[in-house]
């Protein structure tokens, strides 16, 4: 099951890919999501309108998230759920950057089984199925194997270095960011990176495709006290999200702050 409904997330995410090149980026129709949710432009919309159609229609008995789609509580009795962001890095896209990514999950009993992460400006393809590892562009990823934290490259936003987030001073890491999470996920599988990490309330459908590709590359996962993610909740978001490989993932949870000690974000 993980194998053929991975074909199916492929798919789904090429096509992704050739709606979201229709629009260009800085002239897209873009307006704010109430609440101060964030950003959102037709072409999201029109990536979403596809996606949930074929997706849908392709495994009805499956359920269904996605930051564009009104959350329905009946994807929690679902055995199986899609966990979808069809533009991951919208202010990206805006912009006319190329670092926006298509992130596409299936998850069984909250654990995810099959994901797809396409940067169509960039052309890679990450993508795994439990059990059968992790790929860019059909070629086998890892991360890296480095065990002391001092030095790690990380992919993080300046504020997740603020002192009060960490028992002791901030672990001295060479920091580096991109907007797209589920692309900071990937980068970490695919071993250019060393680690990363969000500490702030993190939803689903931006890091559940990059849990299972890291798992499936042979990093770590957790959310940013150690404990493992579990997706499809009723309130969609985790604890944030430390990504590393096995040697530095504990160094990175265990300098962080406990959760009774952590600040408000």
């Amino acid at each position: 099951m993980p194998e053929t409904d991975l074909k199916l997330l492929i798919e789904a995410a090429e096509e992704a890919g050739r709606i979201a090149r229709r629009f260009s980026g800085p002239v897209a129709q873009s307006w704010d999501k109430p609440d101060g949710a964030g950003p959102v432009t037709e072409a999201d919309l029109a990536v979403n309108e596809m996606l949930e159609h074929e997706l849908r229609a392709a495994r009805p008995d499956y359920g269904w998230l996605s930051e564009e789609s009104a959350d329905n509580q009946d994807r929690l009795s679902a055995e199986r759920v899609f966990i979808i962001d069809p533009i991951d890095g919208t202010r990206s896209f805006i912009e006319g950057s190329n670092t926006w990514a298509h992130s596409l999950a299936i998850a069984e009993k909250g654990e995810v089984i099959a994901a797809a992460i396409f940067l169509p400006m960039r052309d890679k393809l990450y993508t795994a199925a439990r059990g059968m590892g992790a790929f860019l562009n059909y070629e086998r990823i890892h991360p890296t194997t480095r065990a002391d934290i001092t030095g790690a490259s990380v992919l993080a936003a300046r504020p997740t270095m603020d002192r009060q987030h960490w028992r002791n001073a901030p672990p001295a890491m060479d920091r580096s960011h991109r907007p797209s999470l589920a692309y900071r996920t990937a980068l970490v599988a695919q071993g250019r990176y060393d680690a990363m990490f969000t500490l702030r309330p993190t939803w689903e459908w931006d890091i559940a495709a990059g849990d299972l590709i890291l798992r499936e590359a042979g990093a770590r996962t957790s959310d940013r006290f150690g404990a493992p993610l579990v997706f499809n909740n009723r309130d969609p978001r985790q604890k944030g999200m430390v990504a590393a490989g096995q040697g530095i993932h504990p160094k990175i949870t265990e300098a962080l702050v406990p959760e009774d000690a952590v600040p408000r974000i």
